[in-house]
């Protein structure tokens, strides 16, 4: 790219990033995504061939770039040719690739207490977050930015704020997770966001977050390979396993497609072991029948 006009491209695919909406942390990975095509090319990706453009995913697969890697990347590269260049028809030589589908690591509930007793002080407030992302299902991101008048103790319900997708919606507020976080109230006396960090002005980051699972994790001895978000799968799977109508649990997380939700009955455990294997009917028919 030359000096004058590479400011000028990237100007114009920061603008439509803006225009679309996209939040801060998904333009620095359009951005990434587009510097590393870009060294590829050696030039302007503005001017790039489908035969080049081909090149570059074949150079993806032969590196071994993951499935989500490489669609991430192609969704970058359409958007750009969308919209910044007004060539949509590079898209026509875009290849997706299918992703392993892989069912979501769970934890027992008795593995969830033994987590959140371990939870990492001083005080209340990793406790408070550990049990705000399993007893909502939250997102680490979501429970990371919660702010104090997010708690409707009223309506017992919890208000998550543009969370993915740039949605708002609301979740369960548990009389037992509502005495917790009173408790962590009064000890911490938030102001504005309920986590806060060690400035008071920002909220706890998500890497503190996570830093502080992984030694909760370990300390109440979870060999499972687990993040956060573990929590939020947990949440989930044990709704179903207690009942609740997968279309409410739907809700809940906030999933456009249900599609989304019916992973969680591949590991309902509980769910499938209450289901009589065929075999076993056959058995009983034949006692019933001697």
């Amino acid at each position: 790219m030359t000096d004058q006009y590479v400011p000028k491209l990237r100007r114009r695919f920061l603008e439509d990033m803006r225009i679309k909406g996209l939040q801060p942390k998904t333009q620095t990975m359009y951005l990434r995504a587009m510097r590393d095509f870009t060294r590829f090319l050696g030039h302007a990706p503005d001017s790039a061939t489908p035969e080049e453009l081909r090149a570059f995913q074949l150079d993806m697969k032969e590196r071994g770039v993951g499935a989500p890697t490489f669609n991430n990347r192609l969704t970058v590269l359409s958007f750009f040719y969308a919209s910044t260049c007004l060539r949509p028809e590079m898209k026509r030589h875009m290849r997706y690739q299918r992703a392993a589908k892989k069912i979501p690591v769970v934890l027992s509930a008795e593995e969830v207490a033994r987590i959140i007793e371990a939870a990492p002080g001083p005080g209340l407030r990793y406790r408070a977050a550990f049990s705000v992302a399993y007893g909502g299902g939250l997102r680490a991101s979501e429970v990371t930015h919660l702010k104090v008048v997010d708690i409707d103790s009223d309506r017992m319900l919890i208000r998550i704020e543009q969370g993915k997708g740039r949605k708002d919606r609301q979740v369960m507020l548990s009389p037992n997770l509502l005495g917790l976080l009173r408790d962590y109230y009064r000890e911490a006396r938030p102001r504005g966001w309920m986590f806060p960090g060690r400035n008071r002005i920002d909220p706890i980051s998500t890497r503190q977050f996570n830093r502080a699972f992984g030694v909760a994790c370990d300390f109440a001895e979870i060999k499972k390979q687990v993040s956060p978000h573990t929590l939020r799968h947990s949440f989930a799977t044990h709704l179903l396993e207690s009942g609740t109508d997968i279309r409410i649990i739907q809700v809940l997380l906030g999933h456009a497609k249900l599609e989304t939700t019916t992973v969680y009955t591949k590991v309902a455990t509980k769910t499938i072991q209450d289901v009589t294997s065929p075999l076993d009917l056959l058995a009983n028919r034949k006692a019933g029948s001697g």
